[in-house]
């Protein structure tokens, strides 16, 4: 029997059966080494051997280019923003992540529908409206939650790319200050990440330590997710 789900209706002309990979999943909020660790398990499980693709938001050939190019403008309303990351993850499902399960890759996403529908809900946008725009996603094998506590996201952010406009939730009009508004934005995303643990299965892992740490933890689930057979629930 097939492993793998939709979270509701199903793509067309998708045979689960031929999916033979491991959807593996890496969320959290802005800053909190999604990409360092994606990079660092891509390398260790390669050199055990498997075939691995990496992916994540915006990398889409269909809409990627523009989806950064709009968010440059800072004018995108809520509906269209969510819309247009939707395209973007339906053509990197369709043509690169469902392709690769079917090859038999461990396939490694810097975040999933699970931040997309996060980032719109503190938007406004209608939590049921969000799960039947994303019901044709595949049920993931897991989903590594990397939290950390607010103070030290903050610090993390000041010592690597700074205050961004978009992951500060500037356009929520919280505050004319950036450092105010990351501050409220980041806990208004972690709250919501925080309601879809259970509900979602999400393992949480504690981000605050080393990257030595943070990875060793990570390997070691990552591992028995790669070796468990049996199908989804």
């Amino acid at each position: 029997m097939a492993r793998f789900g939709f979270f509701g209706e199903a793509l067309p002309d998708i045979d689960l059966e031929e999916l033979k990979g491991r959807l593996i999943v890496l969320e959290g909020t802005d800053g909190v080494g999604r990409s360092t660790h994606i990079g660092l398990l891509k390398q260790w499980l390669e050199n055990n051997g498997h075939a691995v693709l990496d992916t994540g938001m915006t990398r889409s050939a269909l809409a990627g280019k523009r989806l950064k190019q709009a968010k440059k403008g800072h004018t995108l309303g809520g509906i269209t923003m969510s819309l247009f990351y939707a395209t973007d993850f339906a053509d990197r499902l369709e043509n690169e992540i469902i392709p690769a399960l079917r090859a038999g890759f461990i396939v490694l996403t810097d975040r999933y529908i699970y931040s997309l529908m996060a980032r719109a809900v503190v938007r406004g946008a209608d939590p049921e409206w969000l799960r039947e725009v994303y019901g044709f996603a595949l049920k993931p094998d897991a989903i590594f939650y990397l939290r950390v506590k607010i103070d030290d996201l903050v610090t993390r952010v000041l010592q690597s790319t700074g205050f961004d406009y978009w992951e500060s939730g500037m356009d929520l009009h919280m505050g004319e200050d950036m450092y105010e508004s990351f501050v409220s934005y980041q806990k208004w995303l972690l709250a919501e990440f925080d309601k879809m643990v259970e509900s979602y299965g999400f393992q949480v892992v504690d981000a605050s330590g080393t990257i030595e740490e943070v990875f060793e933890d990570l390997r070691s689930r990552v591992e028995r997710t790669v070796a468990k057979n049996g199908r989804h629930s």
